[in-house]
C-alpha cells in the first residue's frame, strides 16, 4: 500500500524531530549567558526535586510541647520577623503556613520587630494565629537610623548611580537600614538577650512541608550554627567593595579565619566568573537569608562583631547596597566551621524569588 506523498513527508519530519529531541536530551547541558557576561552550563541536578527523609540522629517529636507547659523540651529559641503594620495580611498568611506545617506542634514563641510601635490590630490578629506567646518589640533608634558617619550627599548620589545601573531597592533608604539591622543589629535587641536560636520568617512566605521534629533542638543537639534552604548569586553591582573590605579585615585579623573554612566557595570564580570579577574577588554566592535558622552566638562572637563594625564603618550598607545575605554568608564561610552549616530540606516559597 502506498501512502500519499504529504503523509510520507509528515512521517519523515516526525522521525527527524524524534531523533533531534533524543539528541538534545543526552547531549551536554546547554550554555547559558546572563547580563553580567557569565556563560555557564545549565544545572542538570536539583536536590530539591530528590526524595529526602529526615536528618539522621535523635529527633525530638511533638510530645509535651503544649504552649502552657512550663517543663516542655523547648529551648531558648524564637520565630523572628521584621515587619510593618501595613504588612499584617502577609504576616498572617506566613504565620498560618508555618503554624500549620510545624509550630502548632511545638509552640515556639513569635517575636515581631518594627521601627514604630505595633498597632493593637496587628497584635490582636497575629496572636489569634497561634497558641504560642507573641512578643512585640520596637527597634531602638540607634539600631535603625543611618549612623552619624555616613555622608548624606554621597549616599544620595550613590543611590542614584545604583538605580541607573538597575540595582533593585537602591533608592529606598528603609531597605538599606533593614540590611544593616539584619546584618549586625537585631541580635543586640534587649528582647533577645536570653534567646540563642532564631528562625527568620518574612511576610508573604509559604511553607509547604509538614515537619514533625523540633528543628531548634536538632540544631542544638547536632552543634549546627546555620540552617538554609537555597544558595543564590547576588547582583555584583550592589557589592563591589564588600570583598575588598573583607580582605582588609582579614589582613588585620588573620586569627579569625577558621581552619575548616569555606574560602573556596566564597571566592569561586568558575561558575560565575563575571560575578567574581565585578565583585572584585567574591563569588557573590550566598545563603538566601529570608529563610535562615541560626545560632546567635555566631553573630555575638568577637570575630563577627569586629567584622561587622569594620563593614559598618566602611559605609557600604548605604554607599552601596550590601545585603545581610552576603554579609552573613561571607562571615559563615570564613569564621565558622563549614561542617556546622546545615542544608534544611524544606519546601519554601518567597514571592520575589523568581
Amino acid at each position: 500500500m502506498t501512502f500519499p506523498k504529504p503523509l510520507r513527508l509528515l512521517a519523515a519530519f516526525c522521525l527527524v524531530l524524534c531523533f533531534f529531541l533524543l539528541f538534545q536530551s543526552i547531549r551536554s547541558p546547554p550554555q547559558i549567558g546572563d547580563k553580567f557576561g557569565n556563560t555557564h552550563k545549565a544545572d542538570t541536578k536539583d536536590l530539591n526535586f530528590e526524595l529526602t527523609g529526615e536528618p539522621d540522629g535523635v529527633l525530638w517529636r511533638a510530645d509535651e510541647y503544649a504552649a502552657d507547659n512550663p517543663n516542655s523540651p523547648r529551648i531558648n529559641a524564637t520565630l523572628l520577623s521584621l515587619v510593618r503594620n501595613s504588612e499584617l495580611d502577609g504576616m498572617i498568611q506566613a504565620m498560618q503556613d508555618l503554624e500549620r506545617t510545624w509550630n502548632h506542634k511545638f509552640n515556639y514563641p513569635w517575636t515581631f520587630f518594627n521601627d514604630v510601635p505595633f498597632t493593637e490590630q496587628f497584635k490582636k490578629k497575629t496572636q489569634e494565629q497561634t497558641k504560642a506567646k507573641c512578643n512585640y518589640e520596637v527597634i531602638p533608634k540607634e539600631h535603625w537610623d543611618v549612623p552619624s558617619w555616613i555622608n548624606d550627599a554621597l549616599m544620595g548620589e550613590s543611590a542614584r548611580m545604583l538605580t541607573e545601573q538597575g540595582t533593585q531597592y537602591a533608592n529606598l533608604i528603609s531597605y538599606h537600614k533593614m540590611c544593616r539591622w539584619n546584618s549586625g543589629m537585631f541580635y543586640k535587641h534587649p528582647a533577645l538577650a536570653n534567646t540563642r536560636y532564631y528562625w527568620r520568617v518574612e511576610p508573604k512566605v509559604h511553607f509547604f512541608c509538614d515537619v514533625d521534629y523540633d528543628i531548634f533542638r536538632y540544631m542544638q543537639d547536632h552543634n549546627k550554627t546555620y540552617g538554609f534552604t537555597i544558595n543564590l548569586y547576588d547582583d555584583p553591582v550592589s557589592i563591589p567593595t564588600l570583598w575588598p573590605e573583607t580582605e582588609k579585615f582579614l589582613a588585620a585579623h588573620p586569627e579569625y579565619l577558621h581552619e575548616n573554612n569555606a574560602m573556596d566557595w566564597v571566592t569561586d570564580s568558575e561558575r560565575r566568573p563575571a560575578h567574581n570579577k565585578k565583585a572584585n574577588g567574591y563569588s557573590t554566592c550566598h545563603f538566601w537569608s529570608n529563610f535562615e535558622i541560626a545560632d546567635m552566638e555566631l553573630w555575638r562572637s568577637r570575630a563577627y562583631e569586629d567584622y561587622f563594625n569594620h563593614l559598618d564603618r566602611a559605609g557600604g550598607f548605604f554607599y552601596e547596597r550590601w545585603g545581610d545575605a552576603p554579609v552573613h554568608s561571607i562571615a559563615l564561610g570564613l569564621f565558622e566551621d563549614k561542617s556546622k552549616i546545615h542544608w534544611s530540606v524544606w519546601e519554601y516559597y518567597f514571592a520575589t524569588l523568581t
